[in-house]
């Protein structure tokens, strides 16, 4: 089939060189024009395991442009993949997807074929087919008509986004109207015929994306509340977690004690969903919380720093770790933002080192923090480390055995037995050495 994919960002990449990879030509709009041309010369414009080789291995299905006339001429399916940032009261903002829309309308004024439009970005309940009027104004063409809509929710993990894409648990299709479905359906005909495909209205696949993000973010703070709990009376959080993580009902994934989530997905789309929620006059209390928790829990890894070496001002401190999480160079909403700005508040001299993400960092602290080459850089002549990012090459024994001053583990990369057997200075969420 013919795809085309407005939005060259995470989603969108990834959306559209694993379609290319099942046999689809696919054409990526943005108006960016320096991302188009990397994509057409093979050059992913961000950082993710696998995306530059399957970019290149399938080049010749794979084309970029600026214009969406040109993008979308003979499509089936056009994805719009683009933002959602938060608004300042926490709500998300639709400015990108509107303009995304208006610019369908206008191309597809002029194309006879029918198309698709399907939202992948995720988006509130309603969202999607709020975007009807602003099509059919543009287009002077009628949804369900001359056009279809759909709303096909994303559920990936940076660092494992195409095992996600090209593997997922379920593939959830938002239909306006039959005839939508039966397209994407037929896209997604590739794919292993045991994955469970949900076709349900597009509000519901809007509302279930927000609930599965919303449930694993849960989940996480959680475990940092009990970790927080086991500290205070001297229990390894490791210990409770494999526990209760063996009753099936609960089940290990997400049970580990750490500084919080970050990214692009679980911050922004809790305070999407407590505004929208708030909105429509409901308070979501506990969802509440869970945000609350986790905008807090990355300072706990300075709360444990000032018990390993007293005030900070002054101290020089190694950071290991800036991406949100490891195989990725993304910084959105990272704790490591909110640890870096607190430390130099405090007076701390910081040296950072991050395989892919110190550029990005840069960008925010310039010259008031020292970027490394190397690990062994960052962990010279400093006065105590934090591990912030689980980089495997953090985790290696011989490493960790060089580094003599207090370590501050906020990810759980060293077992506290390990630390133990080690002679490390070890201090950890919810850890006990």
């Amino acid at each position: 089939m013919k795809v085309a994919v407005v939005g060259s960002g995470y989603v969108g990449l990834v959306t559209g060189v694993c379609f290319a990879n099942f046999g689809n030509k696919v054409t990526f709009i943005d108006i960016i024009k320096e991302k188009i041309d990397k994509i057409n010369a093979g050059i992913p414009p961000i950082y993710e395991p696998g995306l530059e080789s399957l970019l290149k291995k399938n080049l010749k299905k794979i084309k970029g442009t600026t214009s969406y006339e040109e993008g979308l001429k003979d499509v089936e399916v056009v994805f719009i993949c683009v933002g959602t940032p938060s608004s300042s009261d926490g709500s998300i903002n639709l400015k990108y997807i509107k303009s995304a829309a208006k610019s369908i309308g206008r191309a597809l004024k002029n194309i006879h074929n029918y198309v698709v439009i399907t939202v992948k970005s995720t988006v509130i309940p309603g969202t999607t087919e709020s975007l009807i009027p602003i099509i059919e104004k543009h287009s002077g063409k009628k949804v369900g008509v001359n056009f279809g809509l759909c709303m096909n929710p994303e559920f990936l993990r940076e660092g494992n986004a195409i095992n996600d894409f090209l593997n997922p648990n379920k593939i959830v299709i938002g239909e306006y109207d039959r005839n939508s479905g039966d397209v994407l359906v037929e896209l997604y005909r590739s794919w292993d015929d045991k994955i469970p495909r949900l076709r349900v209205n597009i509000k519901t696949a809007e509302m279930i994306k927000y609930a599965q993000n919303a449930f694993l973010a849960t989940k996480i703070s959680f475990i940092n509340e009990i970790a927080n709990i086991c500290e205070k009376v001297g229990v390894n959080v490791d210990d409770v977690a494999y526990a209760i993580g063996l009753d099936p009902r609960i089940s290990p994934r997400f049970l580990r004690a750490s500084r919080g989530y970050g990214g692009s997905c679980f911050s922004k789309d809790m305070k999407a969903l407590i505004a929208f929620a708030n909105s429509k006059g409901y308070k979501p209390r506990l969802l509440e919380e869970v945000n609350a928790l986790n905008q807090r829990q990355p300072y706990r890894m300075i709360e444990l720093a000032e018990e390993a070496v007293g005030d900070l001002k002054a101290k020089s401190v190694g950071i290991l770790g800036l991406a949100f999480k490891p195989d990725t160079d993304d910084i959105r909403d990272a704790p490591s933002l909110k640890i870096i700005k607190r430390l130099l508040e405090l007076g701390s001299k910081i040296r950072v080192y991050d395989p892919q993400a110190m550029k990005n960092v840069k960008q925010i602290f310039g010259s008031r923090i020292k970027y490394c080459e190397n690990k062994e850089e960052c962990i010279e002549s400093v006065d105590i480390v934090f591990i912030i990012t689980e980089w495997k090459e953090f985790c290696n024994e011989k490493f960790l055995s060089k580094i003599r001053v207090p370590i501050i583990d906020g990810i759980g990369v060293i077992n506290p037995r390990k630390a133990k057997k080690l002679g490390l200075k070890y201090y950890g969420i919810g850890r006990l050495i």
